[in-house]
């Protein structure tokens, strides 16, 4: 993929959040990249300034290894470990990460200084790390209000449908559905405690009772370790961008959108309630862990 990337250099690479998070259980967020080339349409930083194209402001933090080891260095001598989530704001393992190898040097640095790491991802480049991730899962410190999990490296997969024909028009450059569920199962079979968040379903596309059955199965046969399902947030520019996908390959479904977002960033409550209630009902049929812990 040939496109402009600025190098760019940044003051702060490790984000420490006021209380850890509930569904994800990181304390400290990373980034070694701004934007994504996988141009995901749903994804909520287009409600920013760059949603309009998104490959426009795409930025190597070219000093994040060296940040992040000091960073990690002063938070390491007053104890302070927990969970690093990789990849809350874009791609860790994007395209470009294979010229630029910023997410490796920074698991690195990581796994030298012994915190646990969260990965979310939807690629497959991520088995490149596999050796890393492997000693960061054996020799981190958990904080102690999580030792019970037993596990210093989390796998997230990220799927917002297991549609092909979907998945190419809102997740235009990203692998394939099958291509992450193959990787899962690579990484599973690794050892790794894995799992996957089907965030977001795509309202009347890919939230179905029989479709979130479907996803859940899948969850099942390969295994996971737990699976996540969440609603889509929708803001600024991103949603204009959204409304005009939908409007051009599901047109019968712009009214429904519009009514659905009417007055929130996200679905209306009776509709968070109801996709929670019914996916924590089929994990249960089929057996599968809903949420981490």
């Amino acid at each position: 993929m040939n496109f402009l990337v600025k190098e760019i250099f940044v003051k702060t690479i490790l984000n420490k959040h006021k209380k850890r998070d509930p569904w994800f259980l990181d304390d400290y967020s990373l980034n070694p990249y701004e934007l994504c080339d996988f141009n995901c349409v749903y994804c909520y930083i287009r409600g920013s300034k760059y949603g309009e194209n998104m490959r426009q402001g795409l930025a190597s933090k070219m000093n994040a290894p060296i940040l992040l080891e000091k960073e990690l260095k002063r938070r390491a001598r007053r104890k302070e470990y927990g969970f690093i989530a990789i990849g809350t704001a874009t791609e860790p393992w994007m395209h470009i990460e294979d010229k630029y190898k910023l997410t490796r040097k920074c698991l690195e640095i990581v796994a030298k200084l012994r915190f646990p790491v969260h990965c979310l991802t939807k690629s497959t480049l991520i088995l490149r790390d596999l050796d890393l991730l492997k000693e960061i899962d054996e020799n981190a410190i958990l904080p102690r209000d999580l030792s019970e999990l037993k596990h210093c490296v989390l796998i997230t997969f990220s799927l917002s449908t297991l549609d092909e024909k979907i998945a190419k028009i809102f997740e235009p450059n990203a692998p394939k559905p099958k291509e992450r569920l193959e990787t899962l199962w690579r990484v599973k079979e690794a050892g790794f405690y894995a799992g996957i968040a089907y965030i977001p379903v795509l309202p009347f596309i890919s939230d179905s009772d029989k479709q979130l059955e479907e996803m859940i199965k899948t969850a099942k046969e390969f295994q996971v370790d737990y699976v996540f399902v969440g609603t889509l947030t929708l803001y600024g520019v991103g949603k204009k961008l959204y409304y005009a996908i939908i409007e051009r390959y599901f047109p019968e479904l712009l009214p429904k959108y519009k009514q659905l977002f009417r007055i929130f960033n996200q679905p209306n409550k009776a509709y968070q309630i109801k996709l929670d209630k019914k996916a924590r009902e089929i994990c249960k049929r089929y057996g599968v862990r809903y949420r981490i812990l």
